[in-house]
């Protein structure tokens, strides 16, 4: 399977959307500091997943999640998480 996910900084409590064949280890990756563009934002906590068969279709939700559209999205499907943990 392959997995779009979505973290959120427990730091500055903002977004990370990504993409990976193996989600727990990705997940120990960002908190361990192993992933450059997260590094400096650690901890982080899975807030959100989706599961794909094929891969370019994960592909392609994990861009889609990071336009400006995407994030309209996720803040209407996960608006009851974000009323009691406000993104910043």
């Amino acid at each position: 399977m392959y997995y779009v996910y979505i973290l959120q900084s427990l730091k500055d409590k903002k977004l990370y959307i990504g993409f990976t064949v193996d989600l727990r280890k990705r997940l120990k990756e960002h908190n361990d500091g192993l992933s450059f563009s997260t590094k400096g934002r650690r901890p982080f906590i899975l807030i959100c997943y989706e599961a794909y068969r094929d891969r370019k279709d994960a592909m392609v939700r994990e861009k889609f999640l990071k336009t400006g559209w995407g994030r309209n999205y996720i803040e209407r499907v996960l608006r009851n998480y974000f009323q009691g943990h406000p993104k910043s």
